[in-house]
């Protein structure tokens, strides 16, 4: 039985137990998405970092060496292990959502929100590290392309979308646990889902790309 102590620090209002965060990179998804999971008291998972850690690589290593098609199978494994996931906010990579399975995995477990931010937010939040995707010439312009390809996908895997220009992240926190709440009352069903099995440690078992189960 929980103590007294431990219930104060439970939020009053958690309309749901999982949900997932897609959209561009440097759209806010590791920083909000650990600032929500604090907010509703659940676990915060990274798919990004788990991959990382399974591969002992980073993204832009794993892309280099291997290139996207392998990454794909790596996002898609751990999609899947996260289903089985209970309290947990997933964060996914900026491009988890380009596979149509992905989408369907994801839409079948929970709320999907859509983080949102201008090509100019997302160049500045991203410009210091390394980003295979955007080593060319005009970066903006590579984002908006990307964007604009990728959006039809951002669109189909969202529940609703959170715009994070310009804005503290306590404000995009509140705005997503308000669409969370509109969310659940018209999905009671699927809000109501439990995780069936798994931990997080479950995540960072030996994952095989294109292995299914």
């Amino acid at each position: 039985m929980a103590s007294a102590a431990a219930k104060r620090h439970l939020p009053e209002e958690r309309p749901v137990t999982w949900v997932a965060l897609v959209g561009f990179m440097g759209t806010g998804k590791s920083r909000i998405g650990w600032e929500l999971s604090r907010r509703l008291a659940l676990s915060f998972v990274d798919t990004d970092r788990v991959v990382e850690r399974v591969t002992c690589l980073k993204i832009p290593e794993i892309l280099e060496l291997y290139g996207e098609p392998v990454l794909r199978d790596f996002e898609t494994e751990v999609v899947r292990r996260c289903l089985r996931l209970d309290q947990v906010v997933v964060s996914t990579g900026g491009g988890t959502v380009v596979r149509e399975e992905n989408r369907r995995l994801l839409k079948s477990r929970g709320p999907v929100v859509l983080l949102e931010a201008s090509p100019e937010t997302i160049y500045k939040r991203t410009r210091r590290h390394k980003r295979p995707l955007l080593e060319v010439g005009d970066p903006t312009e590579r984002i908006r392309t990307l964007l604009a390809e990728r959006g039809p996908a951002y669109r189909d895997a969202a529940s609703f979308p959170v715009s994070g220009d310009d804005r503290e992240a306590e404000d995009v926190v509140e705005d997503i646990v308000q669409g969370l709440v509109a969310w659940a009352r018209a999905n009671p069903e699927l809000a109501a889902r439990r995780g069936e099995r798994g931990s997080l440690a479950d995540l960072v078992g030996t994952i095989v790309p294109g292995r299914r189960g």
